[in-house]
């Protein structure tokens, strides 16, 4: 596996931190976040237009850039870095690779292009606090029971009589941006005990008895809503008849987990960096007793550990990056390095890291928030491990999967953690 950046992607990257880096400053964000939409529209059009982010890895045939999963996963890193408010995420990371998946010719052709070039905005509704679950980043469950499974609650979706479409009702009430998306892809149980099954649909967002509110959520930069559906018109995704999409519906919500496990990683890594530099920045300038707090060895060897894990976790989500069967793992490294760098930040801010007002709080509300929308970290490490068949025997699902193939791929896993460090571009020390 080649994981050298190539001239277009260092290109991406350098153009994205020096843009965020003008427009996406702590306050910016903070200003962004209590709008309408919860981001900042000007910055998401200016980012779609210059760098085509939201279509990276979407097809040229649509109207996007043509490149892959792990170039969104390489942008997502800058995006973190700056804590950006934006669609990305529930758009090009959750809903475009699933219509893709699943969508008819016309579908996609009516779909991916707006998507790409921002104009669009999509989100992807599932039933409760089941993301992570319906992803199958937490655990496996073929049966779909996160979506209802014919009992009361979830989302419903009935065939309409002489073919009269789909409708649905029920809630979904941890929607990434489903307060303004105008697009929503649900997923919805059908068939009841009999003929059990999950299907995605499309809905509206002007569709008659659909309500949307957007709740009040610790992290304000991945805002979300609480998404009422009664007895809504929906667009069933794929093929009209239904026939076969349940496996499929399924096969393609894990595969897009993977991948999207991949990007969060980095995202999170981004983050993580920051807030480091950020501390590092600040123990330099702080005194106490009449010398910098970062030059107390306590202080160091913190700093120290946290640039370990730091470092590590980036490895592990540029793996993933290029290989995203191994993203849950990178997932879980790379929270857990927010989680802590976030939580160190806010120990070494002093008394002035404690205030709800600071900066700081920023990393840790979004180390919190993401853990608990994707995680825990536990949880995310017994799954892999279950899937590799650690502690016994794979699932026969796991066991048979074909591994991803990339281009001159290692003989070994330690071989492409090696490959990956030596070709990682050089990270500034930590020297307080």
């Amino acid at each position: 596996m080649d994981a050298a950046f190539t001239a277009e992607q260092d290109e991406i990257r350098r153009t994205l931190r020096e843009i965020l880096g003008k427009r996406c400053g702590p306050d910016e964000v903070k200003a962004a976040v209590r709008t309408a939409d919860g981001y900042d529209r000007e910055l998401w059009q200016q980012l779609s237009r210059q760098l085509g982010l939201p279509g990276i890895a979407v097809a040229e045939e649509y109207g996007g850039v043509g490149c892959g999963p792990a170039d969104l996963a390489l942008a997502c890193e800058e995006t973190g870095r700056a804590l950006l408010p934006s669609p990305l995420l529930a758009t090009a990371a959750l809903c475009v690779p699933l219509i893709a998946a699943l969508g008819t010719d016309a579908q996609r052709s009516a779909l991916l292009p707006p998507l790409a070039s921002g104009g669009l905005t999509a989100a992807l509704a599932v039933p409760g606090p089941a993301l992570a679950t319906a992803l199958a980043l937490t655990g496996e469950d073929p049966a779909g029971q996160w979506s209802g499974g014919g009992r009361a609650g979830g989302v419903q979706a009935r065939a309409g009589a002489d073919g009269e479409g789909w409708r649905l009702y029920g809630e979904a009430a941890q929607v990434l941006d489903g307060h303004s998306a105008p697009l929503l892809l649900v997923a919805a149980h059908t068939g009841g005990f009999a003929r059990s099954r999950t299907l995605l649909f499309l809905v509206r967002e002007d569709a008659p008895g659909l309500v949307r509110s957007r709740q009040a959520v610790l992290d304000e930069t991945r805002p979300q809503a609480r998404i009422q559906l009664r007895d809504v018109p929906a667009e069933l995704l794929g093929d009209p008849d239904g026939q076969g999409q349940d496996s499929d519906a399924l096969g393609a919500l894990a595969a897009t987990g993977r991948t999207a496990s991949a990007v969060l990683a980095a995202e999170a890594v981004g983050a993580a960096g920051q807030a480091l530099a950020r501390t590092v920045e600040y123990v330099r300038q702080r005194e106490q007793f009449g010398r910098a707090i970062g030059s107390f060895q306590a202080v160091k060897h913190r700093l120290a550990d946290l640039y370990v894990q730091v470092q590590a976790a980036r490895s592990a989500a540029y793996y993933a990056a290029w290989g995203p069967e191994q993203g849950g793992l990178a997932l879980a490294q790379a929270l857990e390095a927010l989680r802590m760098t976030a939580g160190e930040a806010i120990q070494l801010h002093g008394g002035i890291g404690f205030t709800w007002e600071h900066d700081a709080h920023l990393y840790f509300k979004r180390a919190a928030s993401d853990e608990l929308l994707f995680g825990p970290v536990h949880r995310l490490r017994a799954h892999a491990a279950d899937r590799a068949g650690l502690f016994g025997p794979a699932p026969a699902a796991a066991a048979h999967a074909p591994a991803p193939a990339p281009a001159h791929a290692p003989a070994s896993r330690s071989t492409a953690a090696a490959a990956v460090a030596a070709s990682s571009p050089a990270q500034e020390k930590v020297a307080v």
